[in-house]
C-alpha cells in the first residue's frame, strides 16, 4: 500500500496558506476586516470610519435650502484581503450607493469607484484624491449648470472614533466658488 502522510502533509499546508491569504478579510472575529501589513500606509486612512456609523443626509433642494434630513446608515469595511476599502450607505428613503476606495502608491492618490441603486450605470463613475490636513478629499470632474468647468468636491472631515461628517459641493477649478449641494452628519455605532 502507497504511503499516503506525504500528500496528506501536503494538502494540510496547501490549507493553511490558503487560509492566510485571507487573514485580513471580514470575519467573524473582525466583521469589518483589518487593514493588510503589506498594503500601503495610507489604508489606515479611513481606519476611523470602518464599522458602522448612524447618519443623517441632507440635500440642498430647489429652493436652495436645506431638506429635512434623511436617515441612512453607512458602513466601512476593509476588502480584498485588507488592500482596498469598501462602503454601503443603506436610506430610508430607499436610495442606496457604496463605493469601492483603492490607494495607488505609485502616484499617491486614492480612486474611489461608486455606484448606486438609483442610477445603475455600465461604468463606474470615479473619484480620486486623498488626505488633506485631517481631512479626506476628493474629486471628480463636473461642470456646473451654466456650463462653468469644475469639479464636485466631497469631503470628509472631523473624522474620529466617535463618527465623521461629510460634505459635497461643487468648486470652480481654482476653488474660488464654492457650492455645497449635500451633507452628511454621522456618529459611530459602539
Amino acid at each position: 500500500m502507497e504511503n499516503k502522510l506525504p500528500t496528506l502533509l501536503l494538502l494540510i499546508l496547501n490549507c493553511s496558506l490558503l487560509m492566510a491569504q485571507y487573514d485580513y478579510e471580514p470575519s467573524t472575529s473582525n466583521p469589518f476586516g483589518l487593514p493588510n501589513p503589506k498594503a500601503p500606509s495610507e489604508i489606515r486612512d479611513f481606519q476611523p470610519m470602518i464599522g458602522i456609523c448612524d447618519c443623517t443626509s441632507r440635500r440642498i433642494n430647489k429652493g436652495r435650502n436645506w431638506s429635512e434630513p434623511v436617515r441612512m446608515t453607512w458602513e466601512f469595511k476593509y476588502i480584498m484581503n485588507g488592500m482596498a476599502v469598501q462602503d454601503q450607505t443603506l436610506k430610508e428613503d430607499g436610495s442606496h450607493a457604496g463605493s469601492i476606495r483603492q490607494y495607488n502608491a505609485d502616484n499617491k492618490v486614492w480612486y474611489v469607484h461608486n455606484y448606486s441603486s438609483v442610477n445603475p450605470s455600465s461604468t463606474l463613475g470615479t473619484w480620486h484624491g486623498g488626505k488633506k490636513e485631517n481631512n479626506i478629499v476628493l474629486y471628480k470632474n463636473q461642470k456646473a449648470p451654466n456650463g462653468m468647468e469644475g469639479n464636485y468636491r466631497i469631503t470628509f472631515k472631523n473624522i474620529s472614533n466617535n463618527g465623521f461628517n461629510w460634505i459635497g459641493e461643487w468648486v470652480n477649478l481654482d476653488e474660488s466658488i464654492v457650492f455645497p449641494t449635500w451633507k452628511i452628519e454621522c456618529i459611530k455605532r459602539k
